[in-house]
């Protein structure tokens, strides 16, 4: 074909498809699809895939928290994510012997019903080379005033070691809980009153609560956020019952401070270019996280890589591999026809599901990329080679076909020349309705665990939910993203083809 006769054809092609309705909102989602996947390295970062088989890479995210836009349809707010770096965290330093103090303090605006799940520090890094030269850590939490209590001051660790790229997750450590049961009785929430005064402290709180039955049940099953987070008194001074500052805690809002203190020797360097501090929210951006902390945004985005990366690479190799095989089973007939339909026939009668299973378990329970390509085009291309078969056998016996063979031409160019160019618009239709039932096949496999864990799919994203019992558990953004994922680029194919199965054969086009 010349470049203009070529030129030509596309020509009428684009004047045809663009008035099909449906195939242009298809083809206007699969542009901002594809390019949402080759911007997802650019848009995030290209290690995402990396991090995200640990959990260690989203300490400071909450886990199995609902989207952030939830809070407009809910009677009670939850805090949102908040993230403190060097740029928003004040800093001063100083020298005390041969230690030098860094001082960093950040502001909280707690504005919600239910405040943040933790607060994390993490990202520091020293040259410190043993363990005793390791930073020590010490938090604060200065309460906005509250009437009728006498310290807003709330001390939640006096001292921790934090050695390199390590993280401390404030609200889960004991030495919190202490300090905050110690700020409660030196407020009068908490009552000893056969305890003398002097001999309490936050290293021996906890053992005199024990021998009040009441009050261990009480703090056993305390939330340290809600009650740091929380309000001491009633509107008009009066300190609240204890049951009701631990069990039933009422946000307080206002502006808090957080002051953490960094004690190094002064021989040890200190690198703040990646610390961080979380105000770890209970609920987190466009559409929540998992049981990881892994934010099921990313892994929605980072999914279009490879369901569009899996899906048109398994429907252009079997519906190519097809026609291949059914023209040629069309061209040479006889006994090499029969031979061929009926392998044709044998692997129509396996069931694919099951051997796709197997296949997984015989290569390690984890397939690759490539294997999962491979396996699902083995199993594709029947369909396609039956229908290319009888397409065939009609081309073949056109007058044009007879008169090449009686030429002399081979039986290459034969196939390749006169038979197949009348097969492409059916391949391509063929090729853009194929791409959901191979990516429907993906999603299956991912579903039951049998893919690598060195990509992200919305399979495993839905295998992961499972296991995390989300149906159960009401955590609907771990199920319906990915779901409605795989239906949508679905949709988009088959809206696709149908349009060009309607431009490119002459059968289905509208007078």
């Amino acid at each position: 074909m010349r470049w203009v006769d070529f030129k030509d054809s596309m020509k009428r092609f684009w004047s045809d498809y663009k008035h099909q309705k449906s195939g242009m909102i298809g083809l206007v989602f699969l542009i901002l699809l594809v390019g949402l996947a080759l911007a997802a390295p650019v848009i995030t970062s290209p290690d995402v895939p990396t991090k995200w088989q640990t959990g260690v890479a989203w300490i400071t995210n909450p886990k199995n928290a609902p989207p952030s836009w939830e809070n407009y349809f809910t009677k009670q707010t939850k805090a949102t994510q908040a993230e403190y770096t060097m740029k928003n965290i004040h800093v001063e330093t100083a020298v005390n012997g041969s230690y030098k103090v860094y001082t960093l303090t950040m502001t909280y605006n707690m504005k919600y019903d239910i405040p943040p799940a933790d607060i994390v520090i993490t990202g520091l890094v020293s040259n410190a080379t043993e363990p005793k030269q390791n930073p020590l850590v010490a938090v604060q939490l200065i309460r906005p005033p509250e009437k009728g209590v006498k310290d807003n001051t709330l001390p939640l660790i006096s001292e921790i070691q934090l050695p390199n790229n390590n993280s401390v997750q404030v609200g889960l450590l004991d030495q919190t809980r202490s300090h905050i049961l110690y700020w409660l009785y030196t407020n009068g929430v908490i009552k000893l009153p056969n305890v003398p005064p002097q001999m309490v402290n936050p290293k021996t709180i906890n053992m005199f609560i024990m021998t009040n039955t009441t009050l261990y049940q009480l703090v056993a099953a305390m939330d340290p956020m809600r009650v740091m987070f929380g309000r001491l008194t009633d509107d008009n001074g009066n300190i609240l019952p204890v049951e009701k500052v631990i069990a039933q805690p009422q946000a307080f809002k206002g502006t808090y401070t957080l002051k953490i203190t960094i004690t190094a020797p002064k021989d040890i360097s200190l690198d703040f270019t990646n610390f961080k501090v979380a105000f770890v929210g209970r609920t987190y951006g466009l559409l929540g996280t998992d049981q990881m902390g892994r934010p099921i945004a990313l892994g929605i985005l980072w999914g279009i890589r490879v369901a569009l990366a899996i899906g048109i690479s398994v429907a252009v190799s079997s519906v190519l591999i097809g026609i291949l095989i059914g023209v040629t089973s069309a061209y040479l007939g006889g006994w090499a026809d029969e031979a061929i339909q009926r392998f044709t026939e044998f692997m129509m009668t396996l069931p694919v599901l099951p051997m796709l299973i197997l296949l997984s378990l015989y290569f390690g329970g984890r397939v690759s990329l490539k294997q999962l390509v491979f396996f699902l085009v083995l199993f594709g291309w029947m369909g396609t080679s039956k229908v290319a078969r009888s397409m065939a056998l009609q081309v073949k016996e056109q007058t044009y076909v007879e008169a090449a063979r009686a030429l002399g031409a081979s039986t290459g160019r034969v196939v390749f020349k006169h038979i197949v160019p009348q097969l492409l618009p059916y391949a391509f239709a063929s090729i853009a309705l194929s791409v959901p039932g191979a990516i429907l096949s993906e999603a299956g496999l991912s579903f039951l665990g049998l893919t690598s864990n060195n990509m992200i799919t919305w399979g495993q994203m839905l295998n992961a939910a499972n296991q995390n019992a989300a149906t159960i558990n009401g955590y609907w953004w771990q199920v319906i993203p990915p779901g409605l994922a795989i239906a949508f680029v679905g949709l988009i194919f088959v809206l696709i083809g149908v349009s060009l199965d309607t431009v490119l054969n002459p059968r289905l086009k509208r007078a």
